[in-house]
């Protein structure tokens, strides 16, 4: 089977700067993802590129030592990298920080040393802000996407491995996206319906 040629940019934004650094910066990637919770998939994804501009980097070790207070107003100026700009800088400084002291800066360490799928999956979890969902889907991301393809992925995500448009890890173009939207939104009513 023949592995994809890692896309020169990730279409999750609609900001052709925001999706090619998505792609091509691991950290970025990572931050857009622990960004992705109460907020669009879009507003995440474009908050690696204005965290960038607004600090003038994106390595983990500056990031990571940076003035905190610095920091987090990078994430509270209007408009803000976050509905909550607050806690959402701290955890993407945790998640910096992580990286710098463990893989020395260097994000992709997570997955190229590795030893296999379910390692992958144990070094995602252990980032700060990534439970076991959003580490599936980030590893999902990894393979369908990128090729990142460790004998076994499969079993360690789960039905997220499946076809289909279940996660952002499954959006390639603007119609897939609204699909894993619809999706989402499905299962959200259903939820509503089961629990009433």
């Amino acid at each position: 089977m023949s592995l994809p040629i890692p896309p020169d940019h990730l279409p999750f934004t609609g900001d052709p700067e925001a999706d090619r650094l998505l792609a091509t910066d691991p950290l970025a990637l990572l931050i857009g993802f622990a960004l992705d919770q109460q907020v669009t998939v879009q507003k995440a994804f474009a908050g690696p590129l204005e965290l960038r501009k607004r600090v003038g980097t994106l390595d983990a070790k500056a990031l990571a030592t940076m003035d905190y207070e610095t920091f987090e107003t990078a994430f509270r100026t209007p408009p803000s990298l976050h509905r909550f700009p607050g806690n959402m800088a701290k955890r993407v400084r945790e998640l910096v920080a992580a990286i710098a002291d463990t893989y020395a800066g260097d994000a992709s360490r997570i997955w190229t040393e590795a030893a296999d799928a379910k390692d992958l999956m144990k070094r995602v979890q252990a980032l700060p802000g990534f439970g076991k969902q959003k580490a599936q889907i980030f590893v999902t991301l990894l393979a369908k996407q990128l090729g990142v393809r460790p004998e076994g992925w499969e079993q360690q995500v789960g039905a997220y491995s499946e076809e289909g448009y279940r996660s952002v890890a499954d959006v390639v173009d603007p119609a897939s996206l609204q699909k894993v939207r619809d999706f989402k939104k499905a299962k959200k009513a259903a939820a509503k319906t089961a629990a009433s």
